[in-house]
C-alpha cells in the first residue's frame, strides 16, 4: 500500500464529518470511510442535545444558519427532585447568552455535514465502506477496510477513529476502561398537556435522572434512566398505561402526557480510552469516551474533540503529522476537557441515583441553594457550554 496524503477518517457520523468539513475548509485532504450508504442517517430522528459552544463550532463551519430553523432552543433548564421542594433554575438571559443548548435531530445534523462536505470535490467520501482493522506503525497508521465485497487497504500519516460502534481490541497499546451503572436509559418523544416555553426539565429521582427536552413546538425528547429490570417492562407497556407510568414517575410539571412514539432503550456506561492515541492514530468523540446521558455533555465532548484535532492538524507541518510530539500534544490538550466531563456526569448519577438514609433531604436542601447562588450557576453553565474552556 502506498503512503496517502489524505488523513483518514473511520466514522462518517457527526463527530467523523465535522472534522473531515474543518480539515476540508483548510484544504486538508480527507479521505472518510463511513459502513453505511450515503444518505442512511438522514431520516434519523434521535435527539442531539448541543450545547451553545456546539452551535459556535456549527456556526463557524457555516452550517447553522440553515441548522437554526430545525433546531429547539433550550432557553431554561429546571432542575429538581422527586420529593422535594427544591428547585434550581439555570436561565440564558442570566448567563449572557442566546441559549443554553439546542435540541437537533441527528439526521439534520448528518443531511448538513453530507451536503457540505459535497461541496469540496476533493474530500474522498467512501460508503458502504467496514473498517476491518487499524494498526499503529513506526512512520504511518495501515487501515484495511471492505469496499463493496472486496478487501482494500490505505496507509496514512495520520487515522482517526471516530466510529463509536467500531471494536478497538485488536488496536495495541489502547486500554478501554468500562464502568456499567446497571442501568437502562429508555428514549422516545412525548407530547404533553402544557406548552414546553423552550424549558428543558432535568428530574433526579432515586431510582435515577430523567429529562426532558424541548424538541419541536411541543414535543419533548425523553430520557428516562433507572434500572434495567426497572425500565425494559415500560416497551411492553401500551401507550396508555406508559404515558400513566412517566406522569406519575415524573410529576405535574408539564401536565398530562398526551402520546408517545417509538420507545428505545439502551445500556448506561461509562467507558473511556487510556490513551486516546497511538503511533500516526488518534480516537475522537464516543470512540474515545462514553457517558451518562445525564447533562448532555458526551455529544459535546465528542464535537470538541473533532474541532481541537482539526486546529492542531491545520497548524501543523506535514512532517509532523501523526508524530509523537503531535499526539502528546493531542493528548494532553483534550484530557481535562474529557475527565471534567466524565467526572461531572458520573459524580451527578452516584448523587442523585440512591436512596441513602438522610441524602434525599440534603439534596432537595442543595438543589434550592444553588438557585441563589450566581456564580456557582454561571461555572455551571460555561462548563456545560465551552467544556473546559468555559
Amino acid at each position: 500500500m502506498n503512503l496517502s496524503d489524505d488523513i483518514v477518517i473511520v466514522g462518517g457520523g457527526p463527530v467523523g464529518a465535522t472534522l473531515a468539513l474543518a480539515l476540508q475548509m483548510q484544504g486538508i485532504g480527507v479521505t472518510m470511510l463511513e459502513a453505511r450508504t450515503q444518505g442512511a442517517a438522514h431520516d434519523d430522528q434521535r435527539a442531539l442535545a448541543l450545547s451553545y459552544g456546539s452551535r459556535m463550532i456549527l456556526d463557524r463551519l457555516g452550517l447553522w444558519g440553515e441548522l437554526e430553523a430545525k433546531a429547539t432552543p433550550i432557553n431554561t433548564i429546571h432542575i429538581s427532585q422527586r420529593g422535594s421542594l427544591g428547585r434550581t433554575r439555570l436561565k440564558a438571559e442570566e448567563h449572557g447568552q442566546p441559549s443554553l443548548g439546542y435540541v437537533l435531530a441527528y439526521g439534520d445534523l448528518s443531511r448538513a455535514l453530507d451536503m457540505a462536505l459535497a461541496n469540496y470535490p476533493k474530500a474522498n467520501i467512501l460508503y458502504s465502506a467496514e473498517a476491518l482493522s487499524i494498526q499503529p506503525q513506526t512512520h504511518h497508521a495501515a487501515v484495511i477496510f471492505n469496499l463493496d465485497g472486496t478487501e482494500q487497504g490505505i496507509n496514512s500519516r495520520l487515522a482517526v477513529l471516530a466510529d463509536g460502534g467500531k471494536s478497538l481490541a485488536e488496536i495495541p497499546g489502547l486500554k478501554r476502561e468500562t464502568k456499567r451503572y446497571g442501568h437502562d436509559a429508555l428514549v422516545s418523544k412525548v407530547k404533553c398537556e402544557l406548552p414546553h416555553q423552550n424549558i428543558a426539565y432535568e428530574r433526579f429521582t432515586p431510582a435515577g435522572p430523567v429529562a426532558l427536552l424541548p424538541n419541536g413546538p411541543r414535543d419533548f425528547s425523553l430520557v428516562w434512566t433507572g434500572k434495567e429490570e426497572e425500565i425494559q417492562p415500560l416497551l411492553a407497556l401500551g401507550d396508555s398505561d406508559f404515558l400513566s407510568e412517566l406522569h406519575r414517575h415524573f410529576g405535574d410539571r408539564v401536565g398530562e402526557f398526551l402520546s408517545v412514539g417509538k420507545r428505545l432503550t439502551f445500556p448506561l456506561k461509562l467507558s473511556y480510552l487510556s490513551p486516546v492515541t497511538a503511533p500516526h492514530l488518534v480516537v475522537i468523540g464516543n470512540a474515545a469516551q462514553t457517558m451518562h446521558p445525564v447533562a448532555g455533555q458526551g455529544f459535546n465532548v465528542g464535537l470538541r474533540d473533532a474541532w481541537e484535532l482539526a486546529g492542531q492538524i491545520a497548524s501543523a507541518k506535514p512532517s509532523e503529522i501523526g508524530g509523537v510530539a503531535m499526539m502528546d500534544k493531542y493528548q494532553q490538550g483534550r484530557v481535562t476537557d474529557t475527565k471534567r466531563g466524565m467526572f461531572f456526569t458520573d459524580f451527578l448519577v452516584n448523587t442523585f441515583s440512591n436512596e441513602i438514609l438522610g441524602l434525599n433531604k440534603a439534596r432537595g436542601i442543595g438543589i434550592g441553594l444553588l438557585d441563589v447562588l450566581h456564580p456557582v450557576k454561571q461555572h455551571i453553565v460555561n462548563k456545560m457550554s465551552f467544556g473546559s474552556r468555559g
